[in-house]
């Protein structure tokens, strides 16, 4: 992103400013974000032109973590530098990571103030959601027969080994057999004008690396509550493809059966989370906010938040540099390829347990689960609208 392409105008306040509306604004899941992105600082605000905006699209979408806050990032350290970039972050994220956080400080409060149904509601919600997302991406991402047969390994294989290593484990194989299996039939990437020069790059990809492995190690000989939350936090936000819905496995996996969070509550906050504007990682600060032991509250939303969104950070920012050569690498995109469809394998596998065993207990649930995936997919009824009507569906059926 030369100059030509961005001209930096403006001070990270004012991309705060501009990120703030469509945090407050953006509902419909990354899809949409990029979309809003796109009206607001190339066809309105004229930041950058269409190739560069869809060029740092590709980027964003070939890296791990949330390809719409990482768009966000990149287009606020070309805007106002580092701090742009921390601007843009917090404009886009804070609302709903508010809001979240609220949510899950009154929930204990509205479980008795509240019909129990309406949470019950929050979770079948849930099915309809994933379910969709699972449709979309197979779609997308498995339109043959041999990826579709790797993404249903992928599942196998998350349902046997149901742990983080054992989805880390099936997206690594992925990949090999993408880099062997695709590498010929891979698309090339346009060249991308960057901001930053190859040794910062390099030196903020070593960070990440570092904190990736070192994050473990450190827990592993020094145990400490508030550093495992640090590193399963950052492990998601590190190691998820395929967008916000694809996290869940993950953050699934690290805080239920460590009793963290409940399983009922995690569901509950994953439903809310439908409801409101923004990225959908901003439901760590949920996750941290309702935390079985300390830091919880403000506290630990703010650890988790920032947890789960600092690889972001550091892959879109050291990245940059070196896109132009990576973009035309055969084996990394076919690797890509690969993980692509095996991230559709383990959101498979998260539909079936715990979203579908923990939300569908009667016929009834399953009624409203397939009526919320119609709503969605024939109606195309924003999510927050079919969220509410679940939980005032869920109130009335007790």
């Amino acid at each position: 992103m030369t100059n030509a392409t961005y001209r930096r105008q403006d001070r990270p306040w004012a991309v705060f400013l501009v990120f703030l509306r469509l945090g407050l604004t953006s509902f419909g899941g990354p899809v949409a974000h990029l979309g809003y992105f796109r009206d607001e600082f190339v066809a309105r605000r004229r930041w950058l032109d269409d190739r560069a905006y869809a060029d740092l699209v590709a980027l964003c979408q070939f890296l791990p973590g949330p390809a719409s806050s990482q768009v966000g990032m990149a287009l606020g350290l070309g805007r106002a530098g580092f701090g742009g970039a921390l601007a843009a972050w917090a404009g886009f994220t804070l609302p709903s990571a508010l809001l979240l956080t609220l949510f899950a400080l009154g929930l204990d409060a509205w479980q008795t103030l509240l019909p129990s149904g309406v949470l019950h509601g929050l979770k079948v919600v849930a099915v309809a959601v994933v379910a969709q997302a699972i449709w979309g991406m197979a779609r997308q991402l498995c339109p043959d027969a041999p990826r579709m047969a790797l993404a249903l390994c992928a599942a196998a294989f998350a349902f046997i080994r149901p742990d983080a290593w054992g989805q880390l484990g099936a997206m690594a194989v992925a990949a090999t057999i993408g880099a062997i299996r695709w590498r010929a039939t891979a698309e090339q990437g346009a060249a991308l004008p960057v901001p930053l020069g190859r040794r910062l790059g390099a030196l903020l990809l070593g960070i990440f690396v570092v904190a990736l492995l070192g994050l473990p190690l450190t827990q592993h000989y020094w145990p400490s509550h508030t550093l495992a939350l640090v590193d399963a936090f950052y492990r998601a936000g590190a190691l998820v493809f395929g967008g916000g819905h694809v996290v869940l496995p993950l953050l699934q996996a690290a805080v239920v059966p460590s009793g963290w969070v409940a399983n009922d509550t995690f569901l509950a906050g994953y439903g809310a989370a439908q409801a409101v504007p923004g990225p959908l990682f901003t439901f760590a600060a949920f996750l941290g906010t309702a935390m079985n032991a300390p830091p919880s509250g403000w506290a630990g939303a703010t650890l988790c938040l920032v947890a789960i969104f600092a690889p972001s950070f550091l892959l879109v920012a050291g990245a940059l540099p070196f896109w132009s050569r990576l973009a035309g690498n055969p084996l990394a995109r076919g690797a890509l390829t690969g993980v692509n469809a095996a991230v559709v394998g383990l959101l498979l596998a998260a539909f079936c347990h715990p979203v579908w065993t923990s939300a569908i207990l009667r016929p009834a649930d399953a009624l409203v689960a397939g009526a919320a995936l119609w709503a969605l997919m024939r109606w195309r009824w924003p999510p927050w609208l079919v969220v509410m009507g679940c939980a005032l569906v869920g109130a009335a059926l007790g």
